[in-house]
């Protein structure tokens, strides 16, 4: 895993793709070229025996050669923004160093590189993979020139931890220090959490432990109660992403066009009636200490009381449809 800053100052998560992964999608690259090749290289023999042509065949060759090998390349991944056959394969792309998609001029500087100086048949040893061993990102010359790297754009998807605080910790947590908390030291414990099944249980145990040591050395202060180094490190992770989100929410309503608007989505601020530390529910929530509880009690329904139905007119009226106001019934019969 490795990390890009944007031109907005963002860093992203990005897998950088390495030699033999490289060296696979280049392989299939190589052999697609070939078969245009002979294929190209067959017509033109067609060509030269009727034209008899030595001079213009040996041209004509040079120049197959470079559009098959280089061209490729460059057309492949200015048309794919990155990708040629070998590297969508294989989940495969090129990018630049902020992790935008690449141009035609980055893609012609690869390429030419890659056949005159990375790979070039008149050196003893191909520079392009002694630069990618010794480059931790995996960059050979005609990535360091262009500003390119090559990443991974198909991997396994990381399940999300459950970060929770228990309930009792909630008093603790909410008077945590974590302004030495940095992002590679938390992001390490995320990814413990995540892969916490995964691994063996003396490594579980020896890695927590580990970790839960460095996270309190840079915390305060420690917990009121012993708590296992999961519980631990889920604790301190729950109470620094709910600041975090306070934070961005207030940031979001500050520079909001309206001052009195109350911001939604995955921003907002946390609802005061609603508990920030609840357990969360679906495949990640914890067993339930205390077993199947029974269904909550819904009281039933009031009795819907009776439509009032006005009592019939008994009052008569005369030939002329009216009467006057408090006459008896029987006046106009």
């Amino acid at each position: 895993m490795s990390q890009l800053v944007t031109g907005e100052a963002v860093v992203l998560q990005v897998r950088i793709a390495r030699m033999p992964t490289r060296a696979l999608a280049c392989a299939i690259d190589f052999i697609i070229q070939m078969i245009v090749l002979g294929t190209l290289l067959g017509f033109l023999l067609g060509f030269l025996i009727v034209e008899a042509s030595p001079a213009l065949g040996a041209a004509l060759a040079i120049i197959t050669v470079l559009l098959v090998v280089v061209g490729y390349k460059v057309v492949m991944e200015t048309l794919t923004r990155g990708k040629t056959l070998g590297k969508l394969i294989l989940g495969l792309k090129v990018v630049r160093d902020d992790g935008s998609s690449i141009r035609f001029r980055h893609a012609l500087v690869r390429g030419l590189l890659w056949l005159f100086v990375d790979f070039a048949p008149w050196f003893a040893a191909s520079p392009g993979i002694v630069a990618s061993l010794m480059n931790k990102q995996g960059k050979r010359i005609g990535d360091m020139v262009a500003g390119t790297v090559v990443i991974r754009e198909r991997h396994q998807p990381m399940a999300s931890p459950p970060l929770f605080v228990p309930g009792h910790l909630v008093m603790w947590a909410q008077s945590l220090e974590l302004s030495r908390l940095s992002d590679d030291l938390a992001n390490t414990c995320r990814e413990y959490l995540a892969r916490y099944m995964e691994l063996e249980v003396s490594a579980r145990i020896a890695i927590g432990d580990a970790l839960a040591y460095r996270v309190g050395q840079v915390t305060a202060p420690a917990p009121p109660v012993h708590i296992i180094a999961p519980a631990f490190l889920s604790a301190v992770l729950a109470e620094r992403r709910r600041r975090e989100l306070a934070r961005l929410a207030t940031t979001r309503a500050t520079y909001s066009t309206n001052p009195y608007a109350v911001p939604t989505g995955p921003f907002a601020p946390p609802n005061p009636q609603a508990n920030p530390y609840a357990v969360p529910a679906g495949p990640f929530a914890p067993p339930n200490p205390y077993g199947a509880q029974p269904p909550p009690y819904t009281p039933p329904p009031p009795p819907q009381a009776r439509p009032h139905v006005p009592a019939p007119e008994t009052t008569k009226v005369n030939a002329q449809g009216w009467h006057a106001p408090g006459s008896e019934p029987d006046q106009w019969s």
